[in-house]
């Protein structure tokens, strides 16, 4: 039995597609570690459904209630067939104290949602849609792009991107084709390629000028 076996074995459960595990606003005492499957976060806004994020196999999440002990911010919702960890506080507490790999990759992971989010921030205070979604792509390739074929590969879904560009569903295909009509950024089933990140950049200051001088 391997070491994931033995794990789930102790802490883990499995959840259907469609399981809500815990909702904005409610009382927290677990935190879960993705073992197989996909958790959408999500925060209703005014009536809006809006999803922060798509939490693939290896990521966690909860974690922010056992550590301030407030209710949950967002909402948890499985969307494909997920083994979970659960994680109780005084678990979670044992693990910080007895092994610090654990500890720092969890620091590290925190720190790295914490810069996304100044991004993602900076990304929507920004007023045009294309701006937004050409800024996003910048700061994906800087920060996780792998390179290919003298370009820049990043991964991620049409749902991640209007996401975190905080596009409503369907506004990006008509964004997406003026990005590809410039030759800066192209998609496919893998993800988005960047052929030239400085193209990119310099598609970003032409999009700031045309916003700010009009045209």
């Amino acid at each position: 039995m391997g070491a994931d076996d033995k794990l789930f074995e102790k802490f883990g459960k499995s959840f259907p597609a469609g399981t809500v595990l815990f909702l904005d606003g409610s009382a927290g005492q677990e935190m879960y570690i993705i073992q197989s499957g996909k958790v959408k976060i999500s925060k209703k806004i005014g009536n809006l459904e809006k999803t922060l994020a798509i939490l693939p196999t290896g990521e966690f999440f909860g974690e922010m209630s056992i550590l301030n002990n407030r209710p949950r911010s967002a909402t948890a919702t499985v969307i494909e067939d997920a083994n979970l960890l659960v994680i109780d506080p005084k678990t979670f507490e044992a693990m910080i104290r007895n092994n610090a790999e654990i500890a720092i990759r969890i620091i590290k992971k925190l720190a790295v949602r914490l810069q996304e989010a100044d991004h993602q921030i900076e990304s929507l205070l920004l007023k045009n849609n294309n701006q937004r979604v050409v800024h996003i792509l910048v700061r994906w390739a800087e920060a996780r792009g792998t390179p290919e074929n003298q370009g820049i590969r990043v991964g991620g879904s049409e749902a991640e991107l209007e996401t975190a560009s905080g596009l409503e569903t369907g506004k990006l295909p008509p964004i997406w084709d003026e990005i590809a009509k410039a030759g800066v950024a192209r998609k496919d089933e893998k993800g988005y390629f960047i052929p030239d990140l400085e193209k990119l950049k310099k598609y970003l200051d032409y999009l700031s000028m045309k916003e700010q001088f009009g045209g």
